[in-house]
């Protein structure tokens, strides 16, 4: 929100040396944050000037110039020679002239400079160039603006081009911020100075008399069960001229406000609403068809908007008709059929009270931010609507010349009222740590326009009707604070609880992503949006069509489903960094993946309202309404692991190292896996493997298929796995149990089995390791031989076996007996021989 000074000093005493700073610190003593300071970016001299006399000269590209002797004032040196384009001027014209010296915005500084044959001894400047506007088309005739002051006059005093404003970042909660009434009001609190209301002192009585014009609002489907509009007060001003000036000290507090000019009868309007906060609309009364009506919007109804915009309507649109059908989008934007324009000579007037999620889903819907909306969906104050009515028709009598019809307008209202709200005492002490003395909390109270009873126990507190955001004790508690200082809340670290710190899971989680981080792999978060496509290649070991989320408004519309794997995004991220010369890669994500149920339809639970905690069957409905969320854990690795150096030729990625960093997860999350040779869609079928814990599957490894890396834009070979890290942590051991260590030497031996080509080499291993048990340690795979001296349809697995005994030193007979225990259950599982 900008504030001019010299309109904030209209409705508050601020003192005359009060610099835009000080201003500043003001506002933000009492809750707002400041951004900056605005000006307009001109210095002088810049004069009043009387065009005495001008000469045409054609020139040879066509253009015609005027050669102007134009007085300025004894004082700026008489009488100069200035060059001027512009041809809308006349002889005994007063216009601003800018003398060497000066600067205009831009910065464009001011010299005597040659030109089509003359020296220009200065400019005569246009609204633009002044920054008055966006007007270029001619250079500023003063008496447009109705200004007649003396030549050598100060122009930028004159036009109030020595104004100054302030802004501020005002939160959503605190919309009555957003006018100078709001913002004298806190300035007033912040330094005790007098306020003046610009919104008190209107007369009830004739202000909701009826009149003729038919109002109405028809709402068959209000949100929420809250009318669409519960205020609407309509004037009507006859006989305007929209050809009329805006006074310059108008367009200077627009221009400063963020607001350029559009026309006398559309600056009342927004300056009204930047002086009270209340979003005006004007039309054209001879454009309108009967009485207006605020109703919903037909689904597929059409609208064209003051943007030139033909937009197709929702059924929860708020729109105002009459009897042609729409004529605008309520309190966003106005129909471009009624609006106001130079031919305009009758004004309906319309200040009204929308309902304000009505026009916030209306905004975002049709992406039509404006300030109306921006002030309806933060709550203006209904009690204001009808003296900004009078307020804007008494502007445009004065102004625009019209007449107000004290017979012909329309009013539509509900009595106001809010709920009183139980202040018990000792609460704002508790709550904010400061010992508030009753005196202080109830002057605090009525500071704001609170209405304050007491009461046995505490206070009974009616919030002013501006204040939408005092709902309960907690908000008027803050208010005391914010009003008797922030200063005075002491910095007092909280004790925590005993007891209290990251959940199993959550220590889970850290762990196996340390360890990831630990054995060299980079963790690269991405967007959880996919395409259909990668969902049913990689989140299927078939590739068949699974059922996906798709968003009603994604961020990217080529990826509108929720993923089902972490792998589609770790292949583009690969790519991502292979395009740029980063070949070498171990990737890494921790995320969640969206796996709905076929056939159940989500997203179907009603939005509960704001501001009230929803009950138990509530949340049950949102959380049924939400696809099954899984976390789980992902690599990819791709080009080399070692890269090469002097003595040491590169060692490229493959599927070893990939199953080694499913290894280093397990093992971060306290659990035993096994893996078992598999197929996946998009995996090579030789080189793919389920990883299982407890004989469930929780995940894959494997190298994916040449095509698939091919289309993700991948040379070499690209290794992927995927575990389900929630089932992962959710089987392994919730205490980990340190075994002790044996002090006595290993024995190792090897064996070498026969067995068909079909049996998991995982499985013969654990065979051997449930056969050997308890003496046999460790069981590691260290060859697989196909080949000479085996079999058609076998294949020899040879194991390093380890053993240990806890209280002796095992002899080579032992060693040998526990290794033909394991043997002979391989045999006795999978017909293993062992080889000659």
């Amino acid at each position: 929100m900008r504030v001019p000074l010299s309109w904030l000093r209209e409705y508050v005493d601020v003192p005359a040396e009060a610099t835009p700073d000080d201003v500043l610190a003001a506002l933000v003593s009492v809750g707002f944050e400041e951004e900056d300071v605005h000006r307009f970016e001109l210095s002088g001299p810049i004069v009043v000037g009387q065009v005495v006399e001008f000469v045409p000269e054609p020139q040879s590209n066509g253009k015609t110039i005027r050669w102007c002797q134009v007085d300025v004032g004894a004082e700026h040196g008489g009488v100069r020679g200035i060059v001027c384009g512009a041809g809308n001027f006349f002889e005994g014209d007063k216009v601003v002239v800018t003398l060497p010296g000066s600067v205009l915005p831009g910065p464009f500084p001011i010299a005597a400079r040659k030109t089509y044959g003359h020296v220009s001894d200065g400019m005569i400047a246009s609204a633009k160039e002044l920054g008055l506007g966006s007007e270029h088309s001619g250079i500023l005739r003063l008496v447009d603006l109705g200004i007649d002051a003396p030549v050598g006059t100060d122009a930028i005093a004159l036009l109030g081009l020595d104004d100054v404003a302030v802004e501020i970042n005002v939160t959503p909660d605190r919309g009555y911020a957003l006018s100078l009434r709001g913002v004298a009001r806190e300035y007033s609190h912040a330094t005790g100075a007098s306020f003046r209301d610009p919104g008190a002192g209107h007369d009830e009585a004739v202000t909701r008399a009826p009149s003729g014009f038919p109002v109405a609002v028809d709402d068959r489907a209000p949100i929420r069960g809250r009318v669409g509009a519960r205020e609407f007060v309509a004037r009507i001003v006859r006989d305007v001229d929209p050809s009329r000036p805006t006074p310059p000290w108008m367009i200077t507090r627009l221009s400063l406000a963020g607001i350029r000019s559009l026309g006398v009868l559309i600056d009342i309007t927004n300056y009204v609403m930047l002086e009270l906060g209340q979003p005006i609309h004007g039309y054209d009364l001879d454009r309108l068809q009967g009485g207006i009506t605020v109703r919903r919007a037909e689904q597929g109804e059409k609208l064209e908007t003051l943007d030139g915009q033909v937009r197709t309507l929702d059924a929860e649109d708020l729109l105002i008709t009459d009897e042609s059908g729409p004529i605008g989008l309520a309190g966003v934007m106005g129909g471009g059929p009624t609006e106001m324009g130079p031919d305009t000579r009758n004004v309906l007037i319309e200040a009204a009270t929308f309902d304000q999620v009505s026009i916030a889903r209306t905004a975002r819907r049709h992406k039509l931010p404006s300030e109306a909306s921006r002030r309806f969906e933060r709550g203006v104050d209904p009690l204001v609507a009808y003296v900004a009515a009078e307020r804007v028709a008494g502007l445009m009598v004065q102004l625009a010349g019209g007449t107000l019809d004290t017979e012909l307008g329309g009013s539509l209202g509900a009595e106001y009222s809010r709920d009183a709200i139980t202040l018990p005492n000792g609460f704002v002490a508790g709550l904010i740590g400061v010992d508030y003395t009753d005196t202080e909390t109830e002057d605090a109270l009525r500071l704001i326009g609170c209405h304050v009873e007491a009461r046995e126990a505490g206070w009974s507190v009616v919030p002013p009707s501006w204040r939408h955001d005092l709902t309960d004790k907690w908000t008027l508690a803050e208010e005391v604070a914010r009003i008797e200082g922030y200063d005075r809340i002491p910095s007092v670290l909280p004790t925590p609880p005993s007891g209290r710190g990251l959940t199993t899971a959550q220590q889970g989680r850290r762990r196996v992503a340390n360890a990831l981080a630990a054995a060299g792999f980079v963790e690269t978060p991405s967007f959880p949006f996919t395409t259909a496509e990668n969902n049913d290649l990689h989140g299927s070991a078939t590739g068949e069509k699974l059922p996906s989320v798709k968003l009603a408004n994604p961020l990217d519309g080529l990826a509108p489903f929720l993923r089902r794997s972490l792998v589609p995004a770790l292949l583009q991220v690969a790519h991502r960094n292979v395009s740029r010369g980063i070949t070498d890669l171990a990737l890494f994500e921790i995320g969640t993946v969206f796996l709905p149920a076929p056939g159940v339809q989500y997203g179907t639970a009603s939005v509960p309202p704001l501001a009230v905690r929803p009950d138990a069957a509530t949340l049950t409905a949102l959380d049924a309404a939400i696809p099954p969320q899984r976390r789980f854990a992902a690599v990819l690795l791709t080009g080399s692991l070692v890269a090469k150096q002097p003595g040491q030729a590169a060692v490229p990625a493959d599927l070893a190292d990939a199953v080694d960093a499913v290894r280093v997860l397990a093992a971060a999350a306290g659990a035993d896996i096994e893996l078992v040779q598999a197929q996946r869609a998009a995996l090579h079928p030789g080189r793919t493997a389920r990883v299982l814990v407890a004989g469930t599957e929780i995940g894959y490894v494997g190298e994916v298929l040449p095509a698939v890396s091919s289309a993700a834009d991948l040379p070499g070979r690209v290794l992927v796995a995927e575990i389900d890290l929630d089932a992962l942590l959710e089987a392994a051991q919730t205490r980990v149990v340190a075994a002790s260590l044996s002090g006595y030497p290993a024995a190792t031996q090897d064996v070498s089995l026969v067995v068909p080509v079909d049996v998991p080499a995982g499985e013969v291993r654990a065979a051997l390791v449930d056969g050997g048990a308890p003496l046999l340690e460790g069981a590691r795979l260290v060859d697989d031989y196909r080949g000479t001296g085996v079999g058609e349809g076998q294949k020899s697995l040879t194991f390093a076996l380890r053993f240990r005994a806890p209280d002796r030193t095992l002899t080579a007979a032992e060693a040998t007996e526990a290794k033909m225990a394991g043997v002979a259950r391989a045999a006795e599982r999978f017909g293993a021989a062992i080889r000659d």
